[in-house]
């Protein structure tokens, strides 16, 4: 047991190690290949932002899976499953797409058929839905098209819903990672808890995705030094949707009868996915559910569902007084609650205070959202130990008029010169400011 943690660890760390790494050259590259349109009206970052930071995360995949398929036990998921390929073939063409998109712009049309293609190549090398568990009917077999128009559907409907969080820095990344924890739990519990080959590609794709993203995470953080673009976003999103797929529908009930003990052994372990599919849209629960408001509301007012507006969750959250981090934190925490409160559910359903936990931090994040402007203070004798923010006010004291008029000399020689707008990051993402006059014109996409 201890030896395929050791090389899930090692996989996680190479994966993450390169991401991070990659991620300053490919920023250089980003800026010196002007992959930096301008800001929209739906943006929250005011400054140019280099995007690309895709070509780094597909780096880190490549590592990652390079590096597995060479340690003692992950190199037997290489031998036995052409599931590494299949998910290495997708994301290629993914990336490429992507990055396309983040250089030039690329239709949202011709975007859903790249993502549908990406797909399909998937499902030809065999990573497809096999059967799924429906209550009260049992294991249903789907036939290679029901399989293939199901997978398809699964991958187009992942991709996009990791697409349409990614609007705050630092928010797509940490989502993702969290849900992949959940999943990476969830597969490895099925793998070496119940002997389950099939299994083990799901557990191999949520390391490497949990190494993506924390690679990527430190310089996406904000105020951010680089955004993932669509070629990062579509990217983890197909690497979640690939391990859903694995998990979901190519492990045999059946099978998983034998090994944990009965029928009702069985129907514990499989409650995230009892129904169809129900696990890889419970760890991603937060982005599918701002993914299918945003389609509602934007067909409620006759526009088109791909048509970009400021009505995603994160922008609700800043728009009644959250900061971008604290909106960040309020993403991360239902994510977390939902994934793990899922994977804890299917480990023990039976269990009351799993349930009440889960009660008392919906609560808990209930309240968080509805108290947006309250700022905890430090005591006085911690004040040095915190930022700034967190210290209580200082009055101001009234300067005295003999100095008044030497302050208002000095401010009026200030504002002679030409002011710099100062944006989120307190310095373009480019350096000199002087190059850009308008910040309102000079931009990125998020």
């Amino acid at each position: 047991m201890g030896q395929p943690v050791r090389e899930y660890l090692l996989t996680l760390c190479v994966t993450a190690a390169v991401t991070y790494l990659l991620t300053g050259p490919v920023r250089k590259f980003a800026i010196a290949a002007g992959a930096m349109p301008e800001i929209r009206a739906r943006d929250v970052h005011r400054e140019p932002t280099p995007r690309l930071g895709g070509i780094a995360m597909f780096g880190g995949l490549c590592a990652g899976l390079l590096v597995a398929s060479h340690l003692t036990n992950l190199k037997s998921v290489f031998e036995n499953s052409n599931e590494p390929r299949a998910l290495l073939s997708g994301a290629a063409l993914i990336w490429i797409l992507g990055v396309l998109d983040d250089k030039w712009g690329v239709d949202a049309l011709v975007k859903l058929g790249g993502q549908m293609i990406a797909a399909g190549v998937m499902v030809l090398q065999g990573l497809t839905i096999l059967w799924i568990p429906i209550p009260g009917v049992g294991t249903v077999s789907l036939t290679p098209m029901q399989g293939t128009l199901l997978t398809v559907a699964l991958v187009v409907i992942t991709i996009n819903a990791v697409n349409f969080v990614d609007g705050l820095d630092g928010l797509a990344s940490g989502m993702v990672c969290i849900a992949a924890a959940a999943f990476f739990m969830y597969a490895y519990r099925m793998w070496f808890g119940y002997g389950i080959e099939a299994a083990a590609p799901a557990t191999l794709f949520s390391v490497v995705l949990m190494g993506m993203c924390l690679g990527f995470l430190p310089h996406n953080m904000h105020p951010a030094r680089i955004f993932m673009g669509d070629s990062g976003s579509m990217l983890i999103g197909l690497v979640m949707a690939a391990g859903a797929v694995s998990v979901t529908g190519q492990v045999d009930p059946d099978l998983l009868n034998q090994k944990a003990g009965g029928l009702r052994e069985a129907t514990h372990a499989m409650v995230p996915v009892y129904i169809p599919l129900l696990l890889p849209l419970t760890v991603i629960a937060v982005p599918v559910a701002d993914l299918i408001l945003a389609i509602v509301r934007r067909t409620w007012k006759g526009q088109s569902p791909f048509a970009a507006d400021r009505g995603h969750l994160h922008h609700r959250l800043l728009e009644i007084g959250h900061s971008h981090s604290r909106a960040v934190l309020i993403m991360y925490f239902w994510s977390a609650l939902i994934a793990f409160g899922a994977v804890a559910y299917s480990v023990n359903n039976a269990s009351m205070w799993i349930v009440l936990g889960i009660v008392l931090l919906s609560a808990v994040g209930l309240v968080l959202l509805l108290l947006p402007r309250f700022s905890p203070r430090a005591p006085r004798w911690a004040e040095r130990m915190v930022p700034p923010r967190y210290r209580r006010v200082v009055r101001t004291v009234l300067v005295p008029s003999a100095d008044r008029a030497a302050e208002d000399a000095a401010e009026a020689a200030e504002g002679e010169r030409e002011p710099v707008p100062a944006g989120i990051n307190g310095a373009t993402a480019i350096g000199d400011r002087s190059r850009f006059v308008d910040h309102r014109r000079a931009g990125s996409h998020h």
